[in-house]
């Protein structure tokens, strides 16, 4: 199998006009620079770095409440419609929001995954014959964790992990947790569980930049969340100074999962440029999370994503790199590869 078009390879995204030869084990076989007809752009799928997709039943609920009115454990307004909602309402919605990520460009989503043992079966029932990966950041026991990929907690002053966190460690599964989100009170804790990465980091002083360089902690951001609930913005320069930084979306009930509105929106108010925000959505997460993908290479599994580049919002693009970023959309994506599979 073969796509041709402009090809954005590497770290850097350089633009190849060429072809990607896919070998019947779903990996890329070779990257072949030569002259062809299409005015398609190749890239690497998405990675989603972090994501609630249990809310899916609740779309736009809650408007004007605070975060913690909203999120906040356990009696937040989205635990209340979750004890609300059978399993099976709760897979088919979350099942609607894997669809759109999966037809709109994302190969894998880490999903802290709320309700224990059962949120994780309910979250693999709603994925069942889709190909996007899922990476079950499980929370609410041990036990849960054990049942998914690792361990999400919601943030220091809400409990202490330190059992969870040594749980992870015995299992060899990674730990995430959200820090700095509302203020910094919690960022030291965050950072003393020597997590695998931290979520948010809004509101960092300088002892925490320094501390988060020093641990080489990388650090997922949610723009849209953020302004959506009136936190703030992360020191997203400062952030990248002195680690990776990858990209989410977080809770559905307050976002699209879309990652194209996520870089448009970074890229928009911040100095990040479009490569380093397209690794944000690419091979940033895919690290975090240690999968085979996230870049176009040969010996990757190929997780592509395939954009009509003579559509009409990307014809006579100059920047291929800048358009996906700030201009592309769900309406320009022709197919995303999973490896064999298209969809």
């Amino acid at each position: 199998m073969e796509r041709t078009g402009t090809i954005l390879r590497g770290r850097e995204f350089e633009p190849i006009e060429g072809r990607v030869v896919i070998g019947d084990d779903g990996r890329i076989e070779a990257i072949e620079e030569t002259a062809v007809e299409s005015e398609d752009i190749i890239l690497p799928a998405f990675v989603n770095a972090h994501t609630h997709i249990g809310d899916s039943i609740a779309k736009e609920a809650g408007g004007g409440l605070s975060l913690e009115e909203l999120v906040a454990p356990p009696d937040g307004l989205k635990h209340r419609l979750l004890r609300q909602a059978s399993q099976e309402e709760l897979a088919a919605a979350m099942r609607r929001s894997l669809q759109f990520m999966q037809e709109s460009g994302t190969t894998a989503c880490l999903e802290f995954r709320e309700g224990g043992v059962e949120g994780v079966e309910t979250l693999e029932r709603a994925a069942d014959g889709l190909e996007i990966d899922l990476i079950a950041f499980a929370r609410g026991s041990i036990d849960a964790m054990h049942a998914g990929d690792g361990f999400g907690a919601s943030g220091a002053n809400d409990a202490n992990f330190d059992a969870e966190r040594e749980a992870t460690r015995e299992a060899g599964k990674p730990f995430g947790i959200h820090a700095g989100e509302v203020d910094e009170a919690d960022i030291d804790p965050a950072l003393d569980l020597e997590p695998e990465f931290l979520v948010h980091m809004v509101h960092p002083e300088p002892d925490h930049l320094d501390r988060v360089a020093e641990q080489e902690v990388p650090i997922v951001v949610c723009p849209r969340s953020n302004l959506v609930t009136d936190v703030g913005l992360s020191p997203y320069a400062e952030l990248s100074e002195r680690t990776t930084l990858a990209l989410g979306t977080d809770n559905v009930m307050l976002n699209s999962p879309s990652m194209f509105r996520e870089m448009e929106f970074l890229a928009k108010l911040s100095e990040l440029s479009a490569t380093e925000i397209l690794r944000m959505a690419t091979i940033n997460g895919a690290e975090i999370a240690d999968l085979e993908y996230g870049l176009v290479e040969p010996g990757r599994e190929a997780r592509l994503l395939v954009l009509d580049g003579d559509s009409h919002n990307l014809a006579g693009a100059r920047d291929p790199v800048r358009a996906v970023v700030r201009r592309a959309g769900v309406d320009d994506v022709r197919e995303v590869v999973f490896g064999s599979a298209t969809v």
